[in-house]
């Protein structure tokens, strides 16, 4: 547990990296009849929302951009500050938050339907495979990684001291007022 500890942060760090990466470039370039066309993830919910599909843009923008970034941000948030030896606010919340936004992040669904996409169009256009697609290969992977956390320990690694002893013991606490006691 204490070398998955360390590893957690800069795995956080690196998915960060890759998720902006993933997002900042264009997934693909398609090529037909001269005309080229490339878009980026956002591109692709703006043009499904203008496309008259409001509630599936909604629904691609909530489960591949806005709750990971949520997930990744809070979980970067939480790390550091128990680096750090400070007390994270909202500590109780951000780990519930990130517990409950789990099941709801669909990268590797994302890059399997990109993929599906991208041989399927080759029969008919050129495509070309662009920047995004390989950095949610990456994304995927490390997210994968992530995940593999169990946002649990956070109550245990806020509660060690820098040497690794307990504090206080590692139950989690249903208040501050609970955890002040202890």
């Amino acid at each position: 547990m204490q070398a998955h500890r360390r590893r957690i942060l800069p795995l956080t760090i690196a998915t960060l990296i890759m998720f902006i990466v993933a997002n900042a470039f264009p997934i693909m370039e398609i090529e037909l009849h001269g005309r080229s066309n490339q878009t980026t993830l956002m591109g692709f919910v703006l043009s499904m929302n203008t496309a008259g599909m409001p509630l599936i843009a909604f629904l691609i923008f909530a489960t591949t951009i806005a709750f990971p970034f949520v997930k990744l941000f809070a979980l970067f948030y939480l790390l550091v500050c128990i680096k750090r030896r400070v007390n994270p606010l909202g500590f109780n919340l951000l780990v519930r938050m990130i517990q409950s936004l789990r099941p709801w992040i669909m990268l590797e669904i994302l890059l399997l339907g990109a993929i599906v996409s991208f041989v399927k169009m080759t029969n008919m256009a050129t495509v070309v495979p662009g920047v995004s697609l390989w950095a949610l290969g990456g994304l995927a992977l490390l997210f994968a990684s992530v995940l593999s956390f169990d946002p649990q320990c956070m109550w245990h690694m806020s509660l060690l001291n820098d040497n690794g002893d307990k504090a206080v013991p590692a139950t989690e606490p249903e208040s501050v007022d609970q955890l002040e006691k202890s």
